[in-house]
C-alpha cells in the first residue's frame, strides 16, 4: 500500500503550533529587565568613580607628603644656615663658638622680648629709644673692653697712688674696692628716697655688683673677647631698657581689648533695634 504521507512513523513528534524560539517576554519582564540594567549601568559608573577618586586622593597623598617633605628639608636648611652662620660668626669674630651660643640665644630672647611687647601694643618708638639706648651703650663697652682701656688704666692707678703695695694684688685689690665703693654710694643716694632701710639695702647690693665690675675691669683680654663682651651687653640692655620703660608707663589693656571687640557691628545692631521699636507699636493700635 502506497504512503501517501497521512501517516507517521514511529517515533515521530507531532506538529507544533508554537514557533520554534519561545514567546517574546511580557511588558513587565521587560521594564525589569531595563531597571536591572539601568542598575548595573549606575553601579558600573559608581565603581568606576570610586576607583578614580581612590587614585585621586592617593595622588594628592603623595604630592601632599612629598611636598612637606620639600617643605621641611628647606626649613632644615634654614635652621642650619642660621644656627650654623653664628656658630661660624662667633668663631671668626671672638675667636669662640661658645660666644656664638651664648650671643645667639640671647638674640632671639631679644626677638621673643619685643614680639611680645609689640604685640602688647606698645609703641614702637619706645622700642627703637630703648634699642639706641642700649647699642652706644654696647659699642661704648665694646670699645673700652676690646682696647683694654681698663685694664691699663687700674694699673697706672695703682702704680700711682699705691706703688707702695704688692704689685701682684694692688691692682685688683684697687679696682674691686673703688667700684664696690663708687656703686654702692650710688646704690645709696639713689634708694635714700624711699627710706634708709632701703637705701641700706641697695647700696649692700650695688656694692656686691661693684666687685664683679671690678674683676671684670681689671683683668686683661683678648681684644676679640671685649668686643663680644660689648655685643652682650648690648644684648642684655635693649629688653632691659624696654622692660623698664613698660613698667614705669604701663600697658593700655582697655585698647588692647577694643581690638577683640566687634564695636561697630554692636553700635549698629543697636542702632536698628531702636529703629525697629520706633516704628513698630508694642500693643496694637484699635
Amino acid at each position: 500500500m502506497d504512503d501517501d504521507g497521512s501517516t507517521m512513523s514511529p517515533g515521530a513528534s507531532p506538529p507544533s503550533s508554537e514557533p520554534a524560539t519561545g514567546r517574546p517576554p511580557g511588558l513587565r519582564a521587560q521594564f525589569g529587565a531595563t531597571i536591572e540594567a539601568g542598575r548595573r549601568l549606575v553601579r558600573a559608573h559608581i565603581d568606576l568613580a570610586k576607583t578614580e577618586m581612590g587614585e585621586i586622593v592617593g595622588e594628592v597623598k603623595r604630592m601632599v607628603a612629598l611636598g612637606a617633605i620639600a617643605l621641611g628639608a628647606v626649613l632644615m636648611v634654614g635652621l642650619l644656615l642660621f644656627i650654623g652662620g653664628l656658630l661660624f660668626l662667633g668663631e671668626w669674630l671672638f675667636g669662640s663658638i661658645g660666644w656664638g651660643v651664648l650671643l645667639g640665644v640671647v638674640l632671639l630672647i631679644d626677638v621673643a622680648a619685643m614680639a611680645l611687647l609689640l604685640a602688647l601694643d606698645v609703641d614702637g618708638r619706645r622700642i627703637g629709644t630703648s634699642l639706641g639706648i642700649a647699642l652706644v651703650a654696647g659699642v661704648v663697652v665694646g670699645i673700652v673692653m676690646a682696647l683694654d682701656l681698663t685694664h691699663r688704666g687700674w694699673t697706672s692707678v695703682g702704680d700711682s697712688i699705691a706703688a707702695a703695695y704688692d704689685p701682684n694684688t694692688r691692682t685688683v685689690l684697687l679696682a674691686i674696692g673703688v667700684s664696690a665703693g663708687v656703686l654702692g654710694m650710688l646704690g645709696f643716694v639713689t634708694g635714700i628716697r624711699s627710706g634708709f632701710g632701703h637705701a641700706w639695702g641697695r647700696l649692700l647690693v650695688w656694692a656686691v655688683i661693684g666687685v664683679f665690675v671690678g674683676l671684670l675691669t681689671v683683668i686683661s683680654i683678648p681684644g676679640t673677647v671685649g668686643a663680644a663682651i660689648g655685643v652682650l651687653v648690648f644684648l642684655i640692655a635693649w629688653p632691659v631698657l624696654a622692660g623698664r620703660d613698660v613698667a614705669r608707663t604701663g600697658i593700655d589693656g582697655d585698647a588692647i581689648a577694643k581690638k577683640f571687640i566687634p564695636q561697630q557691628t554692636i553700635d549698629l545692631t543697636k542702632e536698628t533695634i531702636e529703629w525697629v521699636r520706633a516704628r513698630t507699636p508694642l500693643v496694637p493700635k484699635s
